[in-house]
């Protein structure tokens, strides 16, 4: 609850979304900013949270529409809100969705290169369907880790795997778990765009979760084309969503 009165509020802990942590601590005069995770050189975020613990007179809408004026021009912070004593931004996050963009036209779009990966041939979505049915639900997800990666659990739970859009125009996949690997909704992209080129079966996925081998999965696509939507927080102890999405081509694939 916000505190209506014109005295000092001293360390309330604010819930800060759409920024970047780096930029959020600058502009909030040097206080530590906790994000609730990091994305990769290149990613956008529609979405992000990050907390701050501050001390001000500025009710939060003020605090918003003051750090407009600080941070730089490719930032903002959407709103501030006073969240719970004991949250924290990065550990009590529940799930993640991601958007990761494709333009599948044969002509560049110079209004979508900067937010989306150009494939120039024709994607077959219903093969790349079969295939990202297969990746959801709990697995282990280390051919989709970045190589080099410190040895860590490599189980995750995939709630959402969507392949949305026409071919030989803009395509989105939609991804949303309970946590990600490096680089892994970027690996999982290529290897499912190598499915729709055809070079890779769509029934491969399960012999690549299976040799927990990053040399087995695709390439990584660039960064440019993924964003962070959405960052879900839930009471403790409450499981991430357990939505299993059927996609709009899921009529075409057989039940297995």
């Amino acid at each position: 609850m916000t505190d209506r009165t014109n005295q000092p509020r001293h360390n309330p802990r604010l819930l800060l979304t759409g920024g970047a942590t780096g930029a959020l601590l600058l502009g909030c005069g040097g206080q530590s900013v906790i994000g609730s995770g990091r994305t990769d050189a290149g990613v956008h975020a529609e979405g992000q949270v990050a907390s701050a613990r501050l001390e001000t007179t500025l009710r939060p809408a003020q605090l918003r529409r003051a750090l407009e004026g600080v941070l730089p021009g490719d930032l903002a912070v959407r709103e501030a809100v006073v969240a719970p004593e004991d949250f924290h931004a990065r550990y009590d996050a529940r799930s993640k969705r991601y958007r990761y963009a494709i333009w599948n036209g044969a002509c560049r779009s110079p209004l979508l290169a900067a937010r989306t990966w150009q494939i120039r041939r024709e994607l077959d979505l219903a093969a790349m369907a079969g295939a990202a049915l297969a990746l959801i639900g709990t697995h282990d997800f280390a051919s989709f880790q970045a190589g080099g990666s410190p040895g860590r659990d490599t189980l995750r739970t995939l709630a959402c795997l969507d392949v949305a859009g026409d071919a030989g125009a803009e395509i989105h996949l939609l991804v949303e778990g309970d946590g990600f690997l490096r680089q892994m909704v970027r690996i999982l992209t290529g290897t499912l765009v190598e499915v729709g080129l055809g070079r890779r079966r769509s029934d491969a996925m399960a012999s690549i979760l299976a040799a927990r081998d990053r040399r087995r999965a695709g390439a990584t696509a660039p960064a440019h084309g993924l964003t962070l939507v959405e960052v879900s927080y839930g009471s403790p102890g409450s499981a991430p969503p357990a939505r299993i999405s059927r996609n709009r081509f899921s009529d075409a694939i057989p039940d297995p």
